[in-house]
C-alpha cells in the first residue's frame, strides 16, 4: 500500500477532483476505455462515507468554508489523503471504509469534516480523503511528520489486511533496509529518453521537439522539467540531466559538427585544382606585362619611375627662379641711369 499526503488552499478543487470523472476524457472515450481495460471510467467515484458533512461538491465546499471561518489564521485548510493498493491486492468496500477511518484517526481528523471516496478507474484501487483541517472547536490539526505517520499507517494496514508490503521512504527505514537500492521506473524511462534525444539531435529546438513527440510536455525556465502522459512532473536534474548539462552537450555537438564541416571543406579544396583562380590570373597578367615591357625596352623600374613623375605636380605656383629676379633688377637699374 502506498499513501500520499498534501495540503492546499482550495476546498472546491480538491472535492471536485475526488467526486468527478477525469475532465480530459469525453463520454465516448470513457466508453471506449471501459471496453478495453474493463474498468469504470464513467462514474468512477463512489462515496464511501460522509463525516459531519453531506451534499454535492458545491454544498460540501460551502460547509467546509463555514467551519474554516472559526480559524482565520490557517492558510491551507484543505487536507488531501490517498491510500493506494498494489495491482494484485483487493479490499471490499467495507474494508476500504475501515481503512479510511483509521487514516482519519491517525491524522487527527476523525471528528472533522471529511469525505472518503473510492476511485475505480485504475488497476490499483484507491481511496481519497478530502478533509477540513479546521475542527468545530476552531483548532487546526497539525501536518508535522505527515510522511512518517502515513508510512506507519500503511505498514499497519498491510499487516492487518495481508497486503503486499511496500518499502517505506528511506528516512523511515532501518539501516539494513536503507542499503537496498530503490528503482524509480518513471525516472529511469525519462533518463533513457533524454539520452536518446541528445544522441539524435544537435540543437535545443530539435531536442524539445523530439521529447514532445515522445509524449512529454517540456517546461523550461531557470531549470527544465518534463511532464509525462500520466501528468507526472519530473525535474531534469532528478533524472541526471539538468538544463545546464543538456545545453552543454548540445553546444559541444554543434561545435564538433562545425569543426568536421570545416575539415571536410578544406579536404575538398585541396583535392581539386583551380587553374583560373584570381591569384593565378594576376600572376599570368604580370608575366605578360613583363614580356611586353621587355620587348619595347622598358623595365619595371622605368615604368614605376615614369608613373611617379606623372603623378607629381607640373609646377609650383609659389616658386620663382632667382636668376630671373636678378636680371629683372639689372634692367630696372639701367633704365633709371638712362633717365
Amino acid at each position: 500500500m502506498i499513501g500520499h499526503v498534501s495540503i492546499g488552499r482550495s476546498f472546491y478543487h480538491c472535492i471536485s477532483y475526488c467526486l468527478e470523472d477525469k475532465k480530459e476524457l469525453s463520454e465516448l472515450r470513457k466508453l471506449e476505455l471501459e471496453s478495453q481495460d474493463h474498468l469504470i471510467h464513467k462514474g468512477r467515484a463512489e462515496v464511501l462515507e460522509y463525516n459531519n458533512c453531506f451534499g454535492d461538491k458545491y454544498e460540501l465546499t460551502q460547509q467546509f468554508k463555514d467551519v474554516r471561518k472559526l480559524s482565520r489564521r490557517v492558510e491551507k485548510p484543505m487536507l488531501h489523503l490517498t491510500l493506494r493498493l498494489a495491482p494484485t491486492d483487493r479490499l471490499t468496500k467495507e474494508q476500504f471504509r475501515e481503512a479510511g477511518r483509521e487514516c482519519a484517526k491517525a491524522f487527527g481528523i476523525a471528528d472533522n469534516q471529511y469525505i472518503c471516496v473510492l476511485h475505480k478507474d485504475t488497476n490499483e484501487r484507491h481511496i481519497h480523503i478530502a478533509a477540513n483541517r479546521v475542527g468545530f472547536n476552531g483548532r487546526v490539526v497539525s501536518d508535522s511528520n505527515s510522511y512518517k505517520r502515513m508510512a506507519d499507517l500503511c505498514r499497519r494496514l498491510e499487516k492487518k489486511y495481508c497486503l503486499q508490503e511496500v518499502l517505506s521512504p528511506k528516512a523511515f527505514l532501518s539501516p539494513e533496509d536503507r542499503r537496498q537500492p530503490r528503482c524509480d521506473k518513471r525516472k529511469e524511462k525519462l533518463k533513457a529518453d533524454i539520452n536518446q534525444a541528445l544522441k539524435l539531435t544537435s540543437s535545443y529546438w530539435t531536442f524539445e521537439k523530439y521529447m514532445r513527440n515522445l509524449g512529454y510536455k517540456v517546461l523550461k525556465g531557470r531549470g527544465i522539467s518534463f511532464v509525462d502522459d500520466k501528468k507526472v512532473k519530473i525535474k531534469g536534474s532528478e533524472a541526471g540531466f539538468s538544463l545546464m548539462k543538456i545545453e552543454k552537450i548540445l553546444y559541444h555537438k554543434q561545435k564538433d559538427m562545425m569543426k568536421n564541416a570545416g575539415e571536410e571543406k578544406e579536404d575538398n579544396k585541396n583535392s581539386w585544382s583551380i587553374p583560373d583562380s584570381p591569384r593565378s590570373k594576376k600572376q599570368g597578367i604580370e608575366n605578360q606585362n613583363y614580356s611586353l615591357n621587355k620587348s619595347i625596352g622598358i623595365d619595371a623600374e622605368g615604368v614605376s619611375s615614369s608613373i611617379g613623375s606623372l603623378l607629381n605636380p607640373e609646377y609650383q605656383p609659389d616658386y620663382i627662379n632667382p636668376e630671373l629676379q636678378i636680371n629683372s633688377q639689372k634692367k630696372k637699374k639701367k633704365a633709371a641711369l638712362r633717365r
